[in-house]
């Protein structure tokens, strides 16, 4: 295998086309993941630096993904791995100060999402709805995350099929099914909203992103919701509907 890259954007590029090659089913997810997606590149209101790597692989693909990212050069931590390797696992690369998060099967921090019956319909990346659900998850929104969500919204159109739009029927249908889910995911759509104008996009730039945003929720708004979502909406706010990122092991 190739040596570890400094940059990381050619790092995530090095190790997709090395776990192609290997037939390990790994997917980027993540801020560098909607940058890979951005045809062209990302307008310049959205651009960030990339502090770490962040992938998914199969559900039963733990062992062989953990073989192959020491053949890669990378460090696990083993303690770590032994005791979630069938959920998460970590990898290190010190000369370049950068970790590997690989999350087994599904994402889990605030929320669970899962992923395993989608790795296939993208060669690279998870699709446009995972990455977007992944973003906003989070029960405490940070200026990175809402940079992202809103660069999907920029680039990409809403709709109800995969590719190079945002399913949105695939998030509407996993918020009926999940109350507390369906809770921060709407109001982070909501809050998102409200940042549009603190980025350096133009009017026609601004409405676009926000009717996007205002499509989705009406379309997660009208999806039917299911007995589980209606007993648990009964509750509410009085019982905590999310994980915090020490209970699930920390974020990517």
């Amino acid at each position: 295998m190739t040596e570890i890259r400094a940059d990381i954007e050619a790092e995530a590029e090095r190790l997709l086309a090395l776990a192609e090659s290997e037939s390990v089913p790994l997917r980027l997810l993540g801020g560098l993941a909607i940058r890979l997606r951005a045809a062209g590149g990302l307008p310049p209101a959205f651009v960030r630096t990339y502090a770490d790597l962040d992938f998914v692989t199969a559900k039963r693909g733990s062992g062989k993904t953990q073989s192959f990212f020491r053949e890669a050069g990378y460090e696990p931590q083993k303690a770590f791995n032994a005791l979630n390797g069938s959920e998460r696992l970590l990898f290190f690369d010190d000369s370049n100060d950068r970790q590997v998060d690989v999350f087994v099967g599904q994402f889990s921090m605030s929320h669970t999402i899962p992923v395993n019956d989608r790795l296939e319909l993208e060669p690279l990346t998870l699709p446009l709805a995972e990455l977007l659900l992944t973003k906003l998850q989070i029960a405490e929104l940070n200026e990175k995350d809402v940079r992202d969500a809103l660069a999907l919204f920029h680039l990409h159109d809403v709709g109800e099929t995969d590719g190079r739009t945002i399913n949105a029927r695939r998030i509407a249908e996993l918020c009926a099914a999940d109350w507390g889910l369906w809770r921060t995911i709407t109001g982070n759509l909501e809050t998102t909203r409200t940042h549009v104008d603190r980025y350096e996009l133009s009017d026609e730039e601004q409405a676009t992103v926000r009717s996007r945003i205002d499509e989705l929720l009406a379309l997660i708004e009208a999806e039917p919701k299911t007995r589980g979502w209606k007993l648990r909406g009964k509750i509410g706010e009085r019982k905590r509907w999310y994980e915090t990122p020490e209970e699930v092991g920390g974020g990517p």
